[in-house]
């Protein structure tokens, strides 16, 4: 049996029930790795020489019950491993290992699996693309000439054509959605603090970032509630609190109740994604699922964009440099009174007092509130990832200077933020499963939102549309 695109959780059977050992298994996806990746550059950090000597003390152990037991898998370069450089693009960085790997990786190997090496990311992951000056550009094993989307690029690439079996990944703005929605995998955004990920603490903030959250990728939703098992639960240096995630109040799509928002006026959103949600809505409905296509929360979803976006500039400007922030502020003055592009609004929060957002702060938590309102009606929301399918490579400058034209409307790029963070932005959980394919050959995600701390019902939603609509296909010629 050729294991490739096998799940994870299908690669742990094999090796648990000595089918084949860990240390094959390894050298499998490490063979593939230095055969394709020159395609298409997603595992960047290649930790072969340690990852084959835990997979031989594997193979050497009689208890082999743990949920990952011998799974050969990569992480963001984000990530903190120890030994292991955490560059984020910067390549002052590179030559400075980390001490302490994060408790994300730290919970996955006490699992079993087996971390063999890093995938690709923007600068400061803060791009759609995974480009950057350490590491070079990471290319969509779907088409090479598009991005594999970002910020958790390299990892979604390295899933989609084989080179790993499980993934873990970031997210802000859509950086584990967006890639998995471009490559055609799974990925699952958690609810807000569920899953902790402090690391070095020369390099980890111990207080975390705002609306970011990490959780994993994958091939199949049955992988992302195992590693959502593995990975959640509260710090473990800071608390003794153990955490019981709700069940699904549903078990089948005839008990499936589905609010589907397949498009935004004024938002702009490829025709090829809201008609292919559309369809999706029209199949569970016959299906026995109940169907909205108009419910939404009680909320404007441009003042609740707009909110996110105040909000996300506040949470990564910690990040920005003196030279960087001079730039804001100029750029904020010479805004005119009407601009009113994503990046105008994020640019006119520079400096804010703290005052101001307590204010959003108090504001975004009332609208979450109504989130859950929401979600006591309706068991899960489908929605766009993105406003398209995955992009051509940019590397034309800074994100706030480009421009790009969906349904032959121009917006600013940084525009496509509407529906990550109509989501993100208020603590939701989200999943992403495949939806289907582009007239081009792309491949299409569904957002499937739920309550906050729903994340056992957006994977099970998940689950139950790789059985009925599409599940994982891999890219032809991998």
């Amino acid at each position: 049996m050729d294991p490739t695109f096998l799940s994870a959780a299908a690669l742990a059977d094999l090796v648990r029930t000595g089918k084949i050992g860990a240390l094959e298994l390894l050298d499998h996806y490490i063979a593939r790795v230095e055969t394709h990746d020159t395609r298409i550059n997603a595992v960047v950090v290649r930790d072969f020489a340690r990852a084959r000597a835990k997979a031989r003390a594997l193979d050497n152990r009689t208890e082999k019950s743990a949920p990952l037991f011998g799974v050969p898998m990569t992480a963001k370069e984000s990530f903190d491993i120890e030994g292991l450089p955490s560059t984020r693009g910067h390549p002052e960085l590179k030559d400075k290992p980390a001490r302490v790997s994060t408790i994300a990786v730290r919970r996955l190997e006490v699992a079993g699996a087996v971390v063999f090496g890093k995938t690709n990311v923007p600068v400061d992951l803060a791009d759609w693309q995974s480009y950057n000056p350490v590491y070079g550009t990471t290319a969509n094993p779907w088409n090479t000439d598009h991005t594999p989307g970002g910020s958790s690029g390299g990892s979604a690439a390295a899933l989609a054509a084989g080179l790993t079996g499980l993934e873990i990944g970031t997210d802000i703005g859509g950086s584990i959605r967006v890639p998995a929605h471009y490559c055609g995998v799974f990925g699952h955004k958690p609810t807000q603090a569920l899953l902790p990920n402090y690391g070095d603490p020369a390099t980890s903030s111990a207080a975390g970032t705002d609306i970011a959250v990490m959780g994993p990728m994958a091939r199949s939703a049955s992988d992302l509630a195992v590693a959502l098992d593995v990975l959640a639960g509260p710090d473990p240096d800071e608390t003794g609190l153990t955490m019981v995630l709700p069940a699904p109040r549903f078990r089948g799509l005839k008990d499936l109740r589905v609010a589907v928002w397949a498009d935004q006026p004024g938002q702009a959103t490829d025709g090829e994604t809201t008609a292919k949600l559309l369809e999706l809505a029209d199949a569970l409905e016959k299906q026995g699922a109940i169907v909205s296509r108009s419910a939404r929360p009680a909320f404007d979803p441009t003042e609740a964009f707009h909110l996110y976006l105040k909000l996300l500039e506040s949470a990564w400007s910690g990040r920005d440099t003196v030279a960087g922030l001079d730039a804001k502020r100029q750029r904020a003055k010479a805004l005119a009174d009407t601009a009113n592009s994503a990046d105008d609004i994020m640019v006119r929060m520079t400096d804010v007092p703290h005052r101001v957002w307590l204010g959003l702060n108090e504001k975004r938590f009332q609208w979450r509130r109504l989130w859950s309102a929401f979600f006591r009606d309706w068991d899960v929301l489908l929605c766009p990832v993105i406003a398209t399918a995955a992009l051509p490579h940019r590397q034309d400058g800074a994100t706030m200077d480009r421009r790009i034209r969906i349904e032959n409307r121009e917006i600013a790029y940084n525009d496509m933020l509407f529906w990550p963070g109509l989501t993100g932005g208020y603590h939701l959980p989200a999943t992403v499963a495949p939806l289907g394919f582009t007239r081009a050959g792309l491949p299409m995600g569904v957002q499937i939102a739920g309550p906050i701390y729903g994340d056992r019902s957006t994977i099970a939603a998940a689950a139950l549309l790789e059985q009925a609509w599409v599940g994982f296909t891999p890219p032809p010629g991998w």
